[in-house]
């Protein structure tokens, strides 16, 4: 393992030489490297990313869904579900996160990464399970966070913060069933109050 990272606009040149045409577009913001790719080039850019000399990214150590849909308060005009994963080197000491979107907002999804990264499975489970993101080519896609019987898709945007139904047990039948939500949807605006002296300050 080397003691120095890379500096992240070295590391940008680096990256850059190795995904050739495949990356969408390589940015450096705030220090970090983002590499943006399309769907279809998803997987072949992160088998890359792992496997390049110059990159040798091992380890795995985030992936999760976006909606984008509420993103600049509704200005967003491109697609609205997104894959980010951060990807880290440990013998070449270097980290990097990458953006895929998925093309179509009706049914989403993209390529699966648990052949490339084991640590991809529960991740990928939990984006499909709360953003409804479709991991092609995983062997065991099915909800992770979420009750059996859930209904939607709890982190999308338009998902109602009271939910759909509700679980309880009743003791007459026994078991466990599921009811629609019975809470009226209500907006809390929190009291403040403000004192001219708060904590002694004048």
């Amino acid at each position: 393992m080397t003691d120095v990272a890379i500096a992240p606009q070295a590391l940008k040149t680096v990256i850059a030489a190795a995904l050739g045409e495949q990356a969408w577009r390589i940015d450096v913001t705030l220090g970090e490297v983002t590499i943006a790719v399309e769907s279809a080039r998803y997987h072949d850019v992160m088998r890359t990313l792992r496997d390049a000399p110059g990159c040798r990214f091992e380890q795995l150590i985030d992936l999760c869904g976006v909606d984008c849909s509420a993103y600049g308060n509704g200005r967003w005009e491109g697609p609205r579900f997104a894959v980010v994963s951060h990807l880290l080197s440990v013998s070449l000491n270097q980290r990097v996160r990458v953006r895929v979107f998925c093309d179509a907002d009706e049914f989403p999804e993209v390529a699966s990464v648990t052949d490339l990264w084991s640590a991809a499975n529960w991740f990928e489970r939990e984006a499909f399970d709360l953003y409804g993101i479709v991991f092609n080519g995983h062997a065991d896609l099915r909800r992770i966070l979420t009750d059996y019987g859930f209904i939607g898709y709890p982190m999308r945007k338009d998902f109602p913060l009271s939910g759909h139904v509700e679980m309880r047990y009743d003791a007459e039948r026994q078991r466990v069933v599921y009811e629609p939500v019975t809470i009226e949807p209500r907006e809390i605006t929190p009291r403040v109050i403000r004192e001219d002296n708060y904590g002694g300050l004048h």
